[in-house]
């Protein structure tokens, strides 16, 4: 298949059984994170419900079928002076990947960003996936010395 056959769009609220679907391979990849259907559901209802302004989902298509996904929040970053935004999910069905479809989310997600002012992306990543830290470096991403914490309130 050439990556030329995948259609880019924005995602839509009718998507979300078949995003939950990416989601779940995408957690099973994270140590982090534990698939929990109704809390993803939710999640993904609430960002496709907020798209526009201030955080995007984009969906990649081959024929009917979302393959892939990708999403963005933005942030004020006081490191940075300005707004910024914080890559949220990016999955490609196990089926789909090797062609090329991370690498025009990525690029949909870069022009939305660049589109508002925004000029930095972050995102954070499994430290024990190498494919996918192969593939951001790959795409010009660069590692940093932070660490991720995180506290349940």
């Amino acid at each position: 298949m050439e990556k030329d056959t995948h259609v880019i769009r924005n995602g839509r609220i009718e998507d979300i059984d078949r995003l939950v679907n990416l989601l779940e391979q995408l957690f099973s990849l994270e140590k982090d994170f534990t698939f929990d259907e109704k809390k993803q559901r939710n999640g993904l209802q609430l960002m496709l419900e907020g798209c526009g302004k201030h955080r995007a989902a984009k969906v990649a298509l081959h024929g009917n079928k979302i393959v892939g996904m990708c999403t963005v929040q933005t942030r004020i970053s006081t490191s940075k002076g300005s707004i910024t935004g914080v890559l949220e999910d990016l999955i490609i069905d196990e089926d789909h990947r090797g062609q090329g479809i991370g690498e025009r989310l990525l690029k949909e997600i870069s022009q939305w960003a660049k589109q508002r002012g925004i000029d930095h992306l972050q995102l954070l990543a499994d430290r024990n996936n190498t494919p996918a830290l192969a593939f951001y470096h790959l795409q010009g991403w660069q590692h940093t010395d932070l660490v991720c914490l995180t506290q349940d309130l």
